[in-house]
């Protein structure tokens, strides 16, 4: 795989559409839309299953045959409140209006019909802690394992203040050998404040076969593949990601890259 780095087609309508067939690998999807008040988006699912996560501003959301009304009260992802999320399930449909502008991402990998349709956050979405001093930073679990709202999709959103570090130590997940480290495709949508900002982030591979180090801007995607992938905020500039994970088993299994595990027992140990 090249070209980790996705710019957007533009800033108004879907300006991301990242598909497993588009990329080259098998589970990962990752939509953005960013919409004006009154345009409405549909699409079907098909054999896969979604997370709808308003990540700005406020639109009214059905799935299949359920309509969930007006949702999404944060209007800049910077409050770092808890988003609303809905998950649609394979072989459905979707759609949203937006009543305010906003930024809807779509989440999406294989679904296999475990999950209806319903309504995630913001209640039980409660930012969290991770890390110490520069590598400290705050999570809103929107559906990692240890919520039973999806068959395939991981997914969380993180706020790392600047000048700190995130998904560090290195670690990567890139082997199906559970429970000691499981396959998991992933995608990062990184945000900048000020939005004129911008960000490191490095993909690598311990054999080297990989080694990819890229500045994204705000609204870029990147993708990982596989190794690992460490990303940087500069001082200025806060940064938020929101992340999507899929593979063969829904667990987050990883091991952090032999050179630096040291920082990860030393902390472990403070």
């Amino acid at each position: 795989m090249t070209d980790l780095l996705r710019k957007p087609r533009g800033t108004t309508g879907k300006v991301h559409d990242i598909t497993p067939e588009s990329v080259g690998w098998d589970y990962v999807g990752f939509g953005l839309y960013r919409l004006a008040a009154g345009e409405t988006v549909a699409e079907p699912t098909n054999d896969r299953e979604v997370i709808l996560v308003l990540v700005e501003g406020r639109a009214e959301i059905g799935a299949g045959d359920k309509s969930f009304g007006e949702l999404g009260d944060r209007m800049d992802v910077f409050e770092k409140t808890p988003p609303h999320c809905v998950y649609v399930p394979n072989a459905s449909d979707w759609s949203a209006t937006a009543t305010t502008a906003c930024t809807l991402a779509v989440c999406s990998a294989p679904g296999s019909g475990g999950h209806g349709a319903q309504i995630i956050g913001p209640e039980d979405i409660h930012l969290e802690q991770r890390g110490k001093g520069a590598n400290t930073r705050y999570i809103n679990n929107i559906a990692m394992e240890g919520r039973d709202v999806a068959d395939s999709l991981l997914v969380t959103e993180v706020f790392t203040p600047q000048g700190n570090w995130s998904s560090y130590p290195p670690h990567r997940h890139d082997e199906d050998n559970y429970p000691e480290i499981t396959y998991l495709e992933e995608s990062y949508y990184h945000r900048l404040n000020p939005a004129h900002g911008y960000g490191h982030q490095r993909v690598w591979t311990e054999d080297g076969t990989l080694d990819e180090t890229m500045s994204f801007s705000n609204h870029d995607v990147v993708l990982v593949p596989k190794g690992h992938h460490p990303c940087g905020a500069p001082y200025g500039y806060d940064l938020y990601y929101l992340n999507v994970m899929a593979g063969p088993v829904r667990k987050w299994r990883f091991k952090n890259h032999p050179d630096h595990n040291w920082i990860f027992e030393r902390d472990a140990k403070a």
